[in-house]
């Protein structure tokens, strides 16, 4: 068969690059949430732009963090443009903690001018103001980073919804098989495609500083590991060993991967330096180790083995002065970890019988708990600010993505209308 490989420039404009945007769900509330106003921000000097309405995206990315509960546009007891406007009695009396306002002015030169407000209610003051330049395509970056300063402010914990996903999608039927690695922003807008091949796509990765990926790909008639700047769409074969190539992970300095390769039997976990191209033989053990990420400070990573029988998560060394410490006991599946930004906790697939669900690991205690109901949920990923775990998963046969808060209590949907979605990865930072 002749392969047909597209690489896609992730910096050509939106027009020559557009895809089906992904749908977004919650699917799963819960109570507890802080209740937040946000007000239709007003539109002076111009109509609104599609797709940049402010306030309703800064509304939009609240409740799919999980920690707010907005008030819907249809029960707003008022809608002050201005901080005098505000009642704070009445706002109190309707049991609100905070409101944001604000407003976008285009300019003479066809720019504009976004600036909001977050008020604390029950201090009766603002407590945060920014004031932004805009242009179409940019406002709803602009309205993503009022997201997340609000969420920082009142949570403490820093905000993630300017940042970006990468995940494949796959469009197949009787005669065709097309798959696409793509990127968009957290809430399925402003979709890019990287890379199209009528071959697999798997395992995309971000490096920590957002401008790359690496990811495999069968477009050579066996699995290949790529390196892939998003900025200029300039990659790089990294490994192409005989036999099985795949799970790279970058070191938390972004200077090396880990992978998986077969190339001298056994699938064992290698860290390829990307300067000088040196390849560093982790484990070495007869049963089947892979799918390895890297613990924060880079010393060691986890990774899922079979050494004990069924696929279960182990921690080594990568200095090779270690013996490998086995992480979990519960089930007899455990495999695809995930591991926080703080290092304290992993999430990860846990098997029973034909379920596969997520569940997340508490090194400290040991202790576990499972977050969804399965029946095929799988390649989890925390959120940058450790809020949110995506994943994939199944949905009347139909491979799509989701979301669940790491108390379990909130979850979302991510379909997507032309085809099916998997292999999600959540950028650290937006570069």
């Amino acid at each position: 068969m002749n392969k047909k490989i597209i690489i896609g420039l992730f910096c050509l404009c939106f027009t020559q690059m557009a895809q089906a945007v992904l749908k977004i769900d919650i699917t799963e509330g819960f109570e507890g949430a802080l209740p937040i106003a946000v007000i239709p921000f007003q539109w002076s000097g111009g109509a609104k732009v599609a797709n940049g309405d402010v306030s309703a995206i800064v509304m939009s990315d609240l409740a799919r963090s999980g920690k707010f509960s907005p008030v819907a546009d249809k029960d707003l007891i008022a809608r002050p443009q201005k901080l005098a406007d505000v009642h704070y009695k009445t706002w109190r009396i309707a049991g609100m903690d905070h409101i944001v306002i604000g407003g976008v002015t285009k300019q003479a030169d066809g720019t504009y001018q976004v600036q909001f407000r977050l008020i604390d209610i029950l201090k009766a003051k603002q407590v945060l103001g920014y004031s932004f330049s805009a242009t179409d395509k940019t406002l709803r970056a602009v309205a993503h980073q009022i997201s997340d300063y609000v969420f920082t402010h009142i949570t403490g914990l820093p905000g993630a919804f300017s940042t970006r996903i990468a995940y494949v999608t796959l469009k197949r039927d009787k005669n065709t098989y097309r798959s696409r690695l793509q990127v968009s922003d957290t809430d399925g807008y402003n979709p890019q495609t990287l890379l199209t091949s009528d071959e697999p796509i798997m395992s995309p990765v971000w490096s920590p500083d957002g401008t790359k990926l690496a990811y495999v790909s069968f477009e050579s008639g066996q699995a290949e590991i790529f390196t892939h700047n998003i900025r200029t769409g300039v990659r790089k074969s990294r490994s192409r060993s005989k036999g099985l190539n795949g799970s790279p992970a970058w070191s938390p300095d972004g200077k090396k991967l880990a992978m998986t390769l077969s190339k001298d039997g056994n699938p064992d976990i290698y860290v390829l330096n990307l300067k000088d191209n040196k390849l560093q033989r982790i484990t070495n053990h007869w049963s089947i180790d892979t799918e390895a990420v890297w613990m924060p400070d880079g010393k060691s990573i986890i990774y899922t083995s079979s050494r004990s029988g069924k696929p279960q998560l182990y921690r080594q060394s990568v200095a090779g002065n270690s013996k490998p410490e086995r992480l979990t006991y519960e089930g007899r599946y455990n495999a695809s970890a995930s591991v926080s930004a703080d290092g304290k906790s992993i999430a990860y697939v846990h098997g029973e019988g034909k379920v596969y669900r997520i569940a997340v690991l508490e090194l400290a205690t040991k202790s576990s708990r499972v977050l969804t109901d399965g029946p095929l949920d799988e390649s989890p990923v925390y959120a940058p600010n450790n809020s949110m775990i995506l994943f994939a998963s199944q949905e009347e046969h139909q491979a799509v993505l989701a979301a669940v808060s790491v108390d379990g209590r909130q979850k979302q949907r991510l379909a997507f209308s032309d085809g099916e979605v998997r292999e999600p990865s959540w950028a650290a930072v937006r570069n």
